[in-house]
């Protein structure tokens, strides 16, 4: 069977032509994204060995695994990031985070500014901010050991010199201070149906308690201990938890407490500096 009418076949089955052809290209051991090779090269013949990877990849798909897992690999804020089962797949939504977290420390903050990113998974955010400002001073935490090695394996690929600490939360660094901690932690409620779907993934990297506020609540709490005066603290959180979050970080004291919207027009994010003098 060529190349065409196997991807013919995928397409009729109902799987999407960008992740068909993603699949295939995975199947013939070449880049995942190099569809214009495939385009040039339909009419060649798919081999045994090459059919036998691509139902291997197609029963994964079938299962619900992420197409990120099955590439290894995601693009996030112009990086390419390697990815596994050990971490969650890095989602457009938090490039809302990425880019609010540079408009704040361009504008006052100092050259070398520090950054915390808590709860790094994949080191996604940290990762995104050193690239953007090598001149930062990043730092990202993870409690997982295994989260933590796949940050550092993609730090040390790209480059990039972020400090790794494990650890709880603010645990992870006592004492520290930073102009600016950010974080996309768990948001999902305990028992929420769309978690069937996401049965791949780390489920302790989604959930927080019955509400899924369990993780904002401590960071809202924990933050000011680590924040130098006049800094921000910026989270994403779930597409409803906007208001009750804002009104978390008022009730502590925070500042200019305000949100950001995702493309789609939903307030993804939320954050407040904490007040220059108390």
């Amino acid at each position: 069977m060529t190349l065409a009418s196997r991807l013919a076949r995928l397409s009729a089955d109902g799987l999407p032509r960008l992740e068909a052809q993603q699949l295939l290209l995975l199947a013939l051991g070449r880049d995942p994204h190099d569809r214009a090779w495939l385009l040039a090269h339909d009419d060649q013949t798919l081999n045994t060995e090459a059919e036998a990877r691509l139902s291997a990849l197609l029963e994964r798909h079938r299962t619900g695994e992420p197409m990120a897992y099955l590439r290894g690999e995601q693009a996030f804020f112009g990086l390419n990031l390697r990815v596994d089962r050990r971490v969650l797949a890095p989602r457009p939504d938090t490039e809302t985070l990425v880019q609010w977290a540079i408009d704040v420390l361009s504008t006052g903050a100092p050259p070398d500014a520090r950054v915390l990113d808590l709860g790094t998974g994949s080191g996604a955010i940290a990762l995104a901010l050193q690239h953007h400002s090598p001149t930062w001073r990043v730092t990202a935490t993870d409690a997982s050991a295994d989260a933590l090695a796949v940050a550092r394996a993609n730090a040390e690929r790209l480059g990039l010199a972020v400090a790794l600490r494990q650890g709880a939360w603010l645990a992870a660094v006592p004492g520290e201070r930073f102009e600016l901690i950010v974080s996309n932690p768990p948001y999902i409620a305990e028992g929420d149906p769309h978690l069937n779907a996401l049965h791949h993934e780390p489920i302790g990297a989604l959930t927080a308690g019955p509400d899924g506020l369990d993780d904002l609540r401590t960071l809202v709490a924990q933050a000011p201990e680590a924040l130098a005066p006049g800094g921000w603290l910026l989270l994403e959180h779930g597409h409803d938890q906007g208001e009750t979050v804002q009104a978390l970080l008022r009730e502590r004291g925070f500042e200019a407490v305000a949100g950001r919207t995702d493309l789609a027009g939903i307030v993804r994010c939320s954050g407040g500096r904490w007040p220059a003098a108390r």
